[in-house]
């Protein structure tokens, strides 16, 4: 809008339609994400290991946790409306897959390094163009199905199968990739009908009522002050990292953000030396690049097909 001096204020816009500084506020936040995200997967790792803590158990103090720091983040007042969504059916089934997709993630961390699996969990954006044709009537090329192929390929570097001994739980953070899909594929559904603070209520409700049984099932007092604090702050940075991510694409088309949340790899490695003393072999910083490269030549290929969509309505960060 113009000043009262009628010069005109408004700030500049990027071809997409946001402001630069918007923009670069969005990038900011999807940086602090995959930083979350990071710091959440260690997280449980640790707990996992060190602590003794059951990944169900640190499963629940993620969910159940960050439900109740987003009631705090949302104006209590405004909550009731919050829960009005037009497609509850598929509200439920998004964040069932989200917890499934947690689960399968925590239980992986047990056995398999930290690298290794947050670079496994990166065939998600990979998986989505596949979904993509079924629940959304979407048609993908030649292109994309090499690119996609060739992801596949990075995964394959990484578990290596048949070459060494690679633990069963290698396939967990698979089927996480394939359920974080399917939660991409309706999160873009429901952008559509709800407010993105209505999605983010259900997910954190939802996964607290799917996870609490099983979390006071496998209870087990924590040993340590430490242990209590770390549990704790599972629910925060899962909070954290949602709110996050539902501002940065507030301010920032999806086609600009995606490429930084593989910062959530570089996270991963930055943490897993000093507290894990591990460190990434060559065919796991290969497999990481390649499934890198494939997916932002999908996301490239995604952008110029179809410059008119919605970019805002796709948040493909494995969570």
């Amino acid at each position: 809008m113009a000043g009262h001096s009628g010069v005109d204020i408004s700030p500049k816009t990027t071809p997409g339609g946001a402001a630069p500084a918007s923009v670069f506020a969005g990038c900011l936040m999807i940086i602090g994400t995959a930083l979350c995200f990071s710091c959440t997967d260690a997280t449980a790792k640790w707990l996992g290991s060190a602590g003794g803590v059951d990944p169900m158990q640190t499963l629940g103090a993620r969910y159940v946790g960050s439900f109740l720091i987003t009631l705090l983040l949302l104006n209590p007042r405004r909550v009731r409306p919050r829960f009005l969504t037009k497609k509850p059916g598929l509200q439920i089934l998004r964040s069932l897959s989200l917890v499934a997709s947690t689960a399968c993630s925590y239980h992986a961390l047990r056995a398999l390094a930290l690298t290794d699996m947050t670079t496994i969990t990166f065939a998600s954006p990979l998986i989505i163009p596949l979904m993509a044709i079924p629940f959304l009537g979407e048609k993908i090329g030649p292109r994309r199905v090499t690119a996609i192929l060739v992801g596949f390929a990075g995964v394959l570097l990484v578990t290596r199968p048949g070459f060494h001994a690679m633990p069963w739980q290698a396939v967990l953070p698979v089927v996480g990739a394939i359920l974080n899909a399917f939660y991409s594929i309706a999160t873009r559904k429901l952008a559509a009908s709800d407010p993105p603070e209505t999605t983010m209520l259900y997910t954190s409700l939802a996964g607290s009522l799917i996870s609490l049984p099983f979390m006071l099932s496998a209870w087990r007092a924590p040993g340590s002050l430490l242990t209590w604090a770390l549990l704790g702050a599972m629910g925060l940075l899962g909070a954290m990292a949602h709110w996050l991510l539902i501002q940065a694409h507030k301010r920032a088309p999806a086609t600009t953000l995606a490429p930084f949340t593989y910062i959530q790899l570089l996270g991963a490695v930055a943490i897993a030396y000093p507290v894990f003393h591990e460190i990434p072999d060559l065919w796991t910083l290969a497999g990481g690049m390649v499934i890198i490269a494939s997916g932002l030549y999908v996301l490239y290929r995604e952008r110029v097909r179809g410059p008119g969509r919605d970019e805002r309505s796709s948040l493909t960060t494995p969570a």
